[in-house]
């Protein structure tokens, strides 16, 4: 086990170190990104730079609380770009759709989502409207059709894996367009 104080200064150093503390690293980056493979990356991230920078680390540094530090720093780097980047998508779909080509696209979608509504099953269409017009939760629509949970649960897959098929052209402003209703 390596030494707390000793700093890694040989690949064996770093392979030690890293195999005594990447499990709960990240764990601990899960906590704060909420997804695995990401908080593997943050870990990997945070490692990569104390290889790189192993000469400059201080004696006195406590190893632990670095590593721990820098994790965090890390996972708040990563959510800090991953807003500015949602923030900027949003911006940049709600100029599109505030301009005159922007508002003919957003027509061009509403008329392509009333058109894709249209080939859906009725029962199938107006759960689907409930759900996402009226936004009822599923309990609900089950109520007010005289429905089982379930059957709102599969026509709602059947609903939405046919309009994706239909309007897979329109998807990434669909996003938008469902998320800013």
């Amino acid at each position: 086990m390596m030494d707390e104080t000793k700093r890694p200064g040989d690949p064996a150093d770093f392979d030690e170190l890293y195999l005594q503390h990447y499990p709960a690293l990240s764990r601990y980056a899960h906590t704060i990104v909420k997804d695995n493979v990401i908080a593997e990356d943050m870990v990997h991230n945070v490692f990569l730079k104390l290889m790189e920078n192993a000469d400059n680390l201080i004696r006195s540094t406590n190893l632990k609380a670095y590593l721990y530090r820098s994790i965090y720093n890390e996972c708040m780097n990563y959510i800090k770009h991953q807003h500015i980047e949602t923030s900027f998508q949003k911006e940049t779909i709600g100029e599109q759709l505030e301009e005159p080509a922007g508002n003919l696209r957003h027509q061009e979608l509403k008329h392509a989502v009333a058109e894709a509504l249209k080939l859906l099953p009725e029962q199938c269409r107006t759960v689907f409207q409930l759900s996402r017009y009226d936004e009822l939760k599923y309990k609900e629509i089950a109520l007010t059709l005289n429905i089982s949970v379930n059957t709102v649960e599969k026509h709602m897959v059947k609903a939405l894996k046919k309009l994706r098929i239909q309007l897979e052209d329109y998807l990434p402003l669909l996003f938008f367009w469902f998320l800013n209703k």
